[in-house]
């Protein structure tokens, strides 16, 4: 490709400077047209896990250029019980309540970008275990992720990370959960102008 735009450059000198600048912008422009990829379709794909298993995540997903990346800030849930004393558990729920809340608030957030679960690509949930049992509920955590990914109605899956942590800046807080979201350029501007 760079042999190709080092030729047109040169071809491009020699024209007469007066007549030749309009030509030979044109020509310019055509050949860089010519150079973008023609597989750059605006699609996202996802590698489902080996063997057919049935776990609601991708082993991988790749973007292709002309693709919107949207990067939201981890998410905490909201407090659902403000007579709960300060930084209990029981002041934000079980880990399930905690799961299924945080991701209804990134839910908000992509709706207000015009994007929805389903454009989620890469997810990261820090875990942290109840202090009372001092045990990790995960089947509490894929229960509320359930509701979100790998359904019906929202069959797309995240490639994702589960680390468990041993606490988040939110006392009570048992869950935190950080996505990237991707969106190819026409259809993001179209989602966002009905989103309005």
């Amino acid at each position: 490709m760079l042999r190709r735009l080092d030729n047109l450059r040169d071809e491009l000198m020699k024209f007469d400077s007066r007549r030749g600048i309009a030509l030979g912008a044109a020509l310019f422009a055509a050949a860089l047209l010519s150079i973008r990829p023609a597989s750059a379709a605006e699609q996202v794909s996802r590698l489902p896990l080996a063997d057919n298993n049935p776990f609601p995540i991708s082993a991988a997903v790749s973007v292709n250029a002309g693709t919107d990346l949207y990067y939201l800030s981890g998410a905490v849930p909201p407090m659902i019980n403000k007579d709960a004393p300060k930084g209990s558990i029981a002041a934000y729920g079980d880990m399930e309540t905690q799961a299924t809340n945080s991701l209804t608030a990134i839910k908000g957030t992509l709706e207000r970008l015009g994007l929805d679960m389903g454009d989620v690509i890469k997810m990261t949930a820090f875990l942290v275990a109840d202090p009372a049992t001092n045990k990790l509920d995960f089947e509490g955590f894929m229960t509320g992720y359930k509701k979100f990914f790998g359904t019906p109605e929202q069959p797309n899956k995240p490639a994702r990370s589960a680390v468990q942590i041993a606490a988040l800046v939110a006392p009570g807080a048992l869950v935190e959960i950080e996505v990237v979201a991707a969106k190819p350029h026409k259809a993001a501007a179209n989602s966002a102008k009905t989103a309005k």
